[in-house]
């Protein structure tokens, strides 16, 4: 009975395995979407039609749905000066029948600025018909910025050495910015000796929301902020030109210094942005664009760092440089502002002690280190043949003799 009860179970098994294996056979098969080479070519097409300027031809491959929207960016990207336009598709996953979504990295180039293309992920989304793929959508990846021509028309202002491109921004204004930006230029180029494109992109959104979608973060983060800067870490012959982005709200409450301040001040994380890696702390990245942005405005010392001088006259002056995580958007603003003030005055000091040509040293020294520990003190050495210690005191010395 054993052995009959074996092969039983034997059986049994061998009938549930055959089973299995028809149902297994029998299934239908999951959908597929189209080949990642297929949505390459059809955006490809997509990308040459634009950069052409052919209309019906950047219309031809978007689903019906989607062309009055794909029509009116066409018209704001068209006031863009384009050199260069493409998508890199990485990912194509099936979305059910006949529909697929696609991964692709958008690359941009603006003629006479970026020396790579600007990129930012996106998703594009595709319906087959009779045979046929069509794009049905292209939205930002999660956390992707938005786009300056995805927020409304585009107005493009060309200064002689910047591009103001804005949106519901009056002409008018972002020629005043372009004017300004123009005379932060050369006095960037003149305290910066190190070779720089010499030009800036500036973007001007509609309002302090706008800015935040612009740079993929919350707006919040950015109130009270007149600019920022993007750019890759370190740059290199091929990246894209920085982008300065204005805050509009902020900026348009600052009187004529004050904004003249800002953009050279930003103009100069254009022109440091290849010597400027991981291992610059923030205190010298700040405090050099600060000081350049002072430099030969007759400011005092007091009139320029207020926030750290009521410290200082208070018997509480700092200990050491401020870290990074002091200058965090969005905190402390005063302890913010004693940041920018303490870093401009650490570049202050190495100018007036050691001179400008050895700031600047300094800076590309700091930069040139492969990681951030040891960066500081390296370059404290080699170029001011001094100590972290020593430097420190002397640091506070110097505010205790500026704003005392």
């Amino acid at each position: 009975m054993a052995g009959q009860g074996r092969r039983a179970a034997r059986g049994a098994g061998a009938w549930l395995l055959g089973a299995l294996l028809l149902v297994a056979g029998c299934t239908a098969p999951g959908p597929t979407g189209p080949p990642r080479g297929e949505i390459q070519k059809l955006l490809d097409r997509h990308a040459e039609a634009l950069l052409d300027r052919d209309e019906s031809g950047y219309l031809a491959d978007l689903d019906p749905a989607l062309v009055p929207a794909a029509r009116t960016e066409f018209e704001r990207v068209g006031k863009i000066p384009l050199g260069g336009w493409s998508y890199r598709v990485t990912r194509v996953e099936p979305a059910g029948t006949g529909r697929a979504t696609a991964r692709a990295e958008l690359g941009y180039r603006i003629k006479g600025y970026d020396s790579g293309p600007a990129t930012s992920e996106r998703i594009v989304d595709l319906t087959e018909r009779r045979g046929r793929w069509y794009v049905t959508g292209d939205r930002p990846a999660d956390g992707a910025p938005q786009q300056l021509w995805q927020q409304g028309e585009v107005t493009a202002v060309t200064g002689r050495r910047s591009l103001v491109l804005g949106v519901g921004q009056r002409r008018e204004r972002l020629a005043e910015i372009a004017d300004a930006a123009d005379r932060a230029v050369p006095a960037v180029g003149d305290a910066w000796p190190s070779p720089w494109a010499g030009r800036i992109v500036v973007l001007v959104p509609a309002s302090l929301d706008a800015m935040g979608r612009l740079l993929g973060a919350p707006a919040a983060s950015y109130r009270g902020i007149a600019a920022v800067t993007t750019g890759e870490i370190g740059g290199g012959p091929k990246a894209p030109a920085d982008r300065v982005i204005v805050n509009p709200d902020a900026y348009a409450v600052l009187g004529g210094f004050g904004k003249g301040f800002v953009l050279t001040h930003e103009t100069t994380h254009v022109a440091t942005r290849t010597q400027t890696t991981a291992a610059t702390p923030l205190w010298l990245s700040e405090g050099f664009a600060d000081w350049v942005a002072y430099r030969g405005t007759g400011r005092t010392a007091v009139q320029a760092a207020p926030e750290l001088a009521r410290a200082v006259r208070a018997g509480t002056t700092p200990a050491t440089l401020p870290d990074d995580k002091a200058f965090a958007f969005g905190g402390d603003a005063e302890a913010m502002a004693r940041a920018y003030e303490g870093g401009w005055l650490a570049c202050a000091m190495i100018a007036d002690r050691w001179g400008e040509a050895r700031l600047t040293a300094f800076y590309r020294a700091v930069g040139a280190h492969p990681q951030r520990e040891g960066a500081v003190e390296k370059a404290l050495g080699d170029v001011l043949d001094t100590t972290p210690e020593e430097f420190t005191a002397r640091w506070r010395a110097y505010l205790a003799e500026r704003l005392g």
